[in-house]
């Protein structure tokens, strides 16, 4: 069964509605609430309820509901409750309390916070087909194929069929079911939240091991469904399970800031709400106390505490635009602190959550009071996440455009993208359960840009290997480098929210990754293709190794050795030269083809040497007050060139790129591989073409040879000849 029992022994973390009030004879400041999921307390059971009529026990729930769903078919709640309640008879929690008490806790949450009929009715099932009689066929054929799926999807595994494996199976299930319905997570989170609750008579060693569970995993993924209702309690819960002695003293601290005589947020609440009436703009000022954690986080942030650091300003308004205009009014009558402002609702969280971040400064005293703006469906929104958003699969009624924010579906976000992806490689539970964690504990996420004008979204710190296998899966492997911002960039390099990333891909499928790239990737799916293609190829012993040397660059055949650029003993390209008979060497500084503008310069023995008129050098002999010699190109169309080839370092490169070469009819002379620098490879071939009107496609045909980014002319040196 679902744990369990009332909590009579630990303290009892108080709800972010009421942070602020812990004592109850201290004054209470002005505030609204947030939303209050604790109203529950001992359900009364089912009675002699006549057919067809609500039982008593669901009259809160329906209340709740209601609120939210005014015209709400309640037939089945009334039904599913009279299942429940018949299935669950005689099931007791550990606290004495009747066991159907913990389902209609769990709905009542989720009725607070405006979920639709269907999650209620599946909510109020939800441990049914765990813990009594009833199957997943008859709740099918009762309520439907949607409740049916979101009670198979919170239905725990039994740990008689899978042992230890039987938690981290339960939630890969589990995380599986939300991918094709968020609503599965939402009723998990709630059941969380209730047993939270309840977990003081448990022993504390398993108090323990729950509240790490619910920090390491459902408390992130509150945090990425946008339900900070739910992640704000949940927090608070587990801070007071995991650190006592630390939850005893915030909660000393915000009672002494409950008993002040003076309130400062009330003050600038005030002062707000007179800037705003004067600028006629409607608005609802509100005092938001902050939660236990987040009390202690910015305790130990900003050290001793003033009163204005208990809590924030919320300003709730109609339309987008007035949030704009409130901060300008704030901004303009108040001093702003710039450092602490942010925009939400231009660029939203990735967990939907849209508002204005700012602080001002009090002209009494300089304390900073942060205020958070927002419209009245922004706030609905960002307590209540992807909840707010009712049944997300049903049909826009009229009132609401497919494009309002209500309506955004949230049934495949990124990140749950990527852990559904990743998941499936995962080789056993134990690598899943560590690794959810891990994913779990990165809650920042960035966006690229694909030239395609698609996007990407990786978690924070992502690097061009995760952005390759985020688009290519496995066929990430084969990758040679990546364009940054249209710039070349190593796949190590770190990526920004908002940048565009260009993947430079070969054609290899035997393709190896790199053992290096494991310590640049950072996200789960990354890491995960690698090992496994690394673990399917493992890479030669050492003996073997030195059987088979490498070559400088990544390839698989040895480098060729540099050699000299001297004169040819052949001739190079048809070179007149005034006067006739002159020996020609054409320089190696700027290796000039036809149809290259030429002059010449006599050296020793009598050898004429041809450059580009371009080149640095002639300036230089120029200079130097040497005479040119007249030269032109004969009708041979022979050339000899220097050309410079970078590219990724890869298995098969050199062989790859020397065969293209030859295929253009390039006759190699010399080469040069410089070492590889961070996966980058240089080269230089000097090559013999029987036509230069061939450069350009030999120069095309380099460029097409996987991992060779850019190919180029050798560029006029400023050595001499």
């Amino acid at each position: 069964m679902n744990a369990e029992a009332v909590n009579p022994a630990s303290p009892g973390p108080v709800t972010p509605a009421t942070t602020g009030a812990v004592a109850p004879a201290a004054p209470r400041r002005k505030a609204r609430s947030r939303i209050d999921l604790r109203r529950l307390g001992r359900a009364a059971l089912l009675g002699s309820t006549a057919r067809g009529r609500l039982p008593d026990a669901i009259g809160h729930v329906v209340e709740a509901h209601r609120a939210h769903h005014p015209d709400a078919d309640l037939d089945p709640l009334r039904r599913a409750y009279v299942l429940a309640e018949s299935s669950h008879r005689g099931q007791m929690r550990k606290s004495g309390e009747p066991y159907i008490t913990h389902p209609l806790a769990v709905t009542l949450i989720l009725a607070e916070l405006g979920a639709e009929t269907t999650t209620l009715t599946a909510s109020l099932l939800h441990d049914t087909v765990e813990d009594t009689e009833v199957t997943l066929d008859q709740v099918g054929e009762q309520f439907g194929a949607e409740v049916r799926f979101l009670v198979d999807g919170v239905t725990k595994l039994e740990k008689v069929d899978y042992g230890a494996a039987a938690e981290p199976e339960t939630f890969r299930k589990m995380l599986l079911a939300t991918g094709n319905d968020v609503r599965v997570m939402s009723i998990k989170l709630a059941d969380r939240l209730h047993n939270m609750r309840t977990l003081g008579v448990m022993r504390r060693e398993k108090q323990e091991r729950i509240a790490k569970v619910t920090r390491d995993v459902l408390i992130p993924l509150a945090e990425r469904l946008g339900v900070q209702a739910l992640k704000s309690e949940l927090e608070d819960l587990v801070f007071a399970v995991m650190h006592p002695e630390e939850y005893e003293r915030t909660r000393e601290l915000v009672d002494e800031n409950t008993a002040r005589a003076d309130d400062p947020l009330a003050a600038v609440a005030d002062e707000v709400r007179k800037v705003l009436r004067e600028a006629d703009i409607t608005a609802e000022v509100l005092i938001r106390p902050r939660h236990f954690v987040s009390v202690h986080r910015v305790s130990r942030k900003r050290g001793p505490l003033g009163g204005a650091d208990f809590g924030r300003l919320l300003v709730l308004v109609q339309e987008d635009a007035d949030c704009y205009a409130v901060l300008g009014e704030l901004h303009t009558c108040m001093t702003p602190v710039v450092s602490e402002f942010k925009d939400f609702i231009a660029v939203p969280k990735f967990n939907l959550y849209q508002s204005l971040h700012t602080a001002v400064a009090r002209a009494q005293d300089g304390q900073v009071v942060e205020v958070l703006i927002r419209t009245h469906q922004m706030h609905k929104v960002a307590e209540a996440g992807v909840v707010a958003l009712g049944n997300p699969y049903a049909q826009p009624s009229e009132e609401q455009s497919p494009g309002d924010g209500e309506r955004a579906d949230p049934t495949r976000p990124g990140w749950l993208s990527r852990l559904l992806d990743w998941q499936r490689g995962a080789p056993d539970p134990d690598t899943f359960w560590s690794t959810l964690r891990e994913d779990l504990a990165q809650d920042r996420e960035i966006t690229v840009f694909r030239p395609d004008g698609g996007t990407l979204g990786l978690p924070e710190g992502a690097t061009c290997v995760d952005a390759a296998y985020a688009q290519y899966g496995e066929d990430a492997h084969a990758s040679m480098g990546a364009r940054v911002n249209g710039r070349l960039a190593t796949m190590s390099t770190v990526l920004r929210d908002g940048d565009t990333v260009q993947l430079l891909m070969g054609q290899d499928p035997a393709s190896e990754p790199s053992r290096q790239w494991l310590e640049h990737a950072h996200t789960p799916a990354a890491r995960i293709a690698i090992q496994r293609r690394l673990a399917a190829h493992p890479e030669p012993a050492p003996a073997e190794a030195e059987r088979t040397p490498r070559a400088s660059a990544p390839g698989d055949a040895p480098a060729p050795r540099p050699t000299a650029d001297g004169p040819s003993s052949r001739p190079a390209a048809d070179v007149l030269v005034d006067p006739p008979g002159a020996t020609v060497r054409l320089a190696g500084c700027c290796t000039p083809v036809p149809p290259d503008e030429i002059t010449g310069f006599a050296v020793r023995g009598g050898v004429v040497t041809v450059h580009r008129a371009q080149c640095a050098v002639v300036a230089r002999m120029k200079g130097a007050g040497r005479p040119e010699v007249g030269v032109r190109w004969g009708e041979s169309t022979q050339c000899r060139v220097t050309l410079l080839a970078e590219s990724f370092g890869r298995p098969h490169l050199l062989a790859d790129l020397t065969e293209a070469m030859a295929l253009e009819g390039a006759e190699i002379i010399s080469a040069t591989v410089e070492p590889p620098d961070r996966q980058r490879v240089r080269h230089s071939y000097t090559v013999l073409l029987p036509d230069a009107a061939r450069l350009p496609a030999l120069m095309r045909a380099m460029r097409d040879v996987a991992g060779v980014y850019d190919v180029s002319r050798a560029q006029p040196q400023t050595t001499g000849v």
